[in-house]
């Protein structure tokens, strides 16, 4: 097995060990560290000896040997510690109880890392790393952040977890519901790194979104009645559909409106559809949900110019009631200029400049880009593109922007 190959096992691996681990022993720090000898001893004994035929338990037998030492050690301090604290007064309370080993370990560690001492945002950006397994970089350019300040928050969030001294432990009933709304944000941001990769040569990540569909199907096997469940999987499965028609051959990407639509798999539209049919009639709808309406009504329309753009414009429009993400403030402004023309479009644009975290993104420049094109501003649109290219560690994106830059340039010409 090559280098690469090995790194992407690893990569899978990881958070089903982790998650494995910690359900097991209770001890996030110490699974991570346990976690990191057993990856080490795999990178040193594989390549020579070759991968065991079942990776998943090679690695959780090292890693729980590791741990086992520890505990050992813990074990005797922990014992003189509580004989200390028993004479003098102090109540210990109980270790809770393993729990049952059927469930995924990846979602079982989804739901452990949204520790009840983490803020929202930090939660989301623990378990992106420890679960998901993207790297700070690529979780900084999800949260529009730059990298050092995401490095900090995640390593403050160990922190505090640590300082915190309450165990990982399943969510209660009164923190489920909490605890579920970050377990679907992370699937979303995994989604969409796989489908759109942040960086690399490639502009897809198959194992990323794959993953992230197969944990979205077992939520929704276990929570078929809630609807923003259904409503992400939907959203997954309308979006996932287009991937075929989303490159060429040589891997350049291709955008929307170009795209040889019966390409896309329309067995898995239909499947989205489906879904996200029944949850809009089960009840209010949320913002996965309507973002994958956004995604149905692009999936029927068989040709780029029969999109009922009016309508997208629509739902973009509730949905921006519903979040304040500047994505969705971004892709408003592209509904508005496809319905009601380019320069409402641009005018939306200089107003959303103001905020610094689109304005520092490169796909803000993009869709500036593509609406001055549209707009005959060849010149400003060509510079808009190259802007754009400089801000992306896509290198799929980058040859794509250069490329419209150019070809704007030689119309001008």
């Amino acid at each position: 097995m090559t280098p690469a190959g090995f790194e992407k096992l690893w990569r899978e691996l990881a958070p089903q060990v982790l998650g494995a681990l910690t359900r097991r022993y209770r001890d996030f720090s110490g699974a991570e560290d346990a976690l990191q000898e057993a990856l080490l001893a795999a990178a040193t004994q594989w390549p020579g000896e070759g991968v065991p035929d079942n990776p998943r338990a090679w690695l959780i037998q090292v890693a729980s040997r590791r741990l086992t030492d520890q505990i050992r050690s813990d074990v005797a301090r922990r014992r003189r510690e509580t004989e200390s604290a028993m004479e003098a007064g102090y109540f210990i309370p109980p270790v809770e109880p393993a729990q049952g080993q059927d469930d995924d370990d990846t979602l079982v560690l989804m739901f452990l890392s949204c520790h009840p001492s983490l803020t929202l945002a930090a939660s989301i950006a623990l378990t992106l790393r420890v679960a998901g397994g993207l790297t700070t970089a690529e979780i900084a350019r999800a949260f529009l952040v730059p990298e050092p300040t995401m490095a900090q928050r995640i390593t403050r969030a160990k922190q505090t977890i640590k300082a915190s001294a309450v165990p990982f432990r399943r969510p209660t009933p009164e923190e489920e519901p909490q605890r579920l709304r970050i377990v679907l944000h992370v699937l979303y941001l995994i989604f969409n790194e796989g489908y759109t990769a942040s960086s690399g040569a490639q502009i897809h990540r198959t194992d990323l979104s794959a993953e992230a569909i197969r944990l979205a199907r077992i939520l929704h096997a276990r929570l078929p009645g809630h609807t923003e469940v259904s409503g992400l999987l939907a959203l997954m499965l309308l979006t996932d559909a287009r991937r075929n028609a989303r490159t060429a051959s040589g891997g350049e990407l291709i955008p929307l409106d170009l795209q040889d639509r019966s390409l896309w798999d329309r067995r898995q539209i239909e499947e989205g559809i489906e879904i996200l049919s029944k949850a809009l009639v089960e009840g209010s709808a949320g913002p996965y949900q309507v973002q994958a309406a956004i995604a149905a009504v692009h999936s029927e329309a068989l040709r780029a110019e029969e999109t009922d753009w009016p309508q997208i414009l629509a739902l973009y429009e509730l949905l921006k009631k519903m979040s304040d993400n500047p994505m969705v403030s971004l892709n408003h402004a592209v509904a508005v200029a496809m319905a009601h023309g380019t320069q409402p479009g641009l005018d939306l644009l200089e107003r959303l400049a103001a905020d610094e975290r689109l304005a520092t993104h490169h796909r803000f420049h993009a869709v500036r880009a593509h609406l001055l094109e549209k707009a005959g501003r060849l010149v400003e649109a060509a510079t808009e593109y190259r802007c754009a290219a400089t801000k992306t560690a896509s290198l799929a994106e980058r040859h794509y922007l250069l490329a419209r830059a150019s070809q704007a340039e030689m119309v001008k010409g």
